[in-house]
Order: C-alpha cells, then structure tokens, then sequence
C-alpha cells in the first residue's frame, strides 16, 4: 500500500487550519489550536488510531470556539479522505468500546463515501473546561461531510462529562483504526459490491 499521508490548509475569514496527517503512524501528536480541550481529544484520536497528527489552528477565538473546531473537523476529514486515497485494501468498517471508570461510550464507522451521523451523546454539564459541550456534535458533523463517512457514536453510560468525552474520542481513534487498516485478503479490492466508495 502507498504511503499514506496527507497536508491540507483551509483558510476562511474566520479560521485559518493546517492539518498534517500519517495514517500509518505511531500517535504522535502536536496541536496548537488554541482550544486546549479540544487538544486533549484530538490527542485521542492520534494516540488510539495510530495516526501522527499535526494541526495548527488560528481562529476568532475572541468570540467564541464554535468556528475553530468546526472547521478543525472539516479540515481533518478533506486530510483523511486524501491520505486514503480510492480505499483499495482498506477493511472500511470499524468500531470500538471504550470505558472510562463509569463512562462507556461506543462508535461505529464506514468509510461509505456517504457523509452521516447518529450522535447519541447527553453531556450531564454544559462546558468542560471552558469548552462548550455543544460543539462536539459540530466537529463530527464537520468531519463526516469531508471525510466521506457514516458515523454513529453512541454514550451508552456515563455521569462525568470529561470521562464522557474521552471514551468517545478514544473509541473514535480505534475505530478509525480498525476500518483503516489494510487488509491482506482486499490487496488493491475496493472493498464494496459496487468497485467504488
């Protein structure tokens, strides 16, 4: 399989992204995105998904966080969907568990070609951090428009909303993981009954 790696820049009046990506990575990880929660997950993403991620990110943070993360999410899709190239070889669905003490949450993913989300997730504060709780839902929609993916993330238990967070990114992180990986018996085989996602 070529090497998987992608650069992407998106700049508008509002934000100004930079993501650098390897699927095939080891985790590494460096963000300054000016959104220091957001850092925390992303941070998941890479660690659990084998994937080195860079992203910069300068945003109208005086107002409030909502377009720089939004646009993070789309940003990170247009990456991913370019290092993945026609998703020959690919296993193309994943999914994950992941616990935190008493937080469980599950995700589920296809690389479809179909941008979707089911985002099943009640956060029990509004803010974590300082970062609004709402804008989760925003990242991912962000995300699957551009990345081409159907998406379901589901928090199954949970009391504390940080816990809450954590397992979703984590289970993210290895789901994109499992569906990325390539897959010995689908050698140069997009994998759909179509020939094409």
């Amino acid at each position: 399989m070529a090497e998987r790696i992608a650069t992407v820049k998106r700049d508008t009046l509002e934000t100004q992204i930079e993501v650098s990506l390897n699927l095939d990575g080891t985790g590494k990880a460096h963000f300054e995105t000016g959104v220091p929660f957001l850092d925390h997950m992303l941070d998941q993403i890479a660690r659990h998904g084998l994937i080195d991620l860079d992203i910069k990110a300068s945003g109208d943070l005086h107002i409030d966080a909502h377009h720089t993360v939004e646009d993070i999410g789309i940003t990170l899709g247009q990456a991913i969907a370019k290092a993945v190239g026609d998703k020959k070889g690919i296993y193309r669905y994943g999914h994950a568990y992941v616990p935190l003490d008493e937080a469980l949450s599950r995700v589920v993913l296809d690389f479809s070609g179909r941008p979707g989300l089911e985002f099943n997730v009640q956060f029990t504060r509004a803010s974590i951090g300082g970062f609004d709780t709402e804008l989760f839902y925003e990242f991912f929609q962000g995300f699957i428009n551009h990345a081409q993916v159907t998406l379901h993330v589901d928090s199954l238990r949970g009391r504390n909303a940080h816990h809450i967070a954590e397992t979703i990114f984590k289970a993210f992180g290895r789901a994109l993981r499992m569906a990325l990986e390539p897959d010995a018996r689908m050698q140069g085989v997009v994998p759909s009954t179509k020939g094409s996602l």
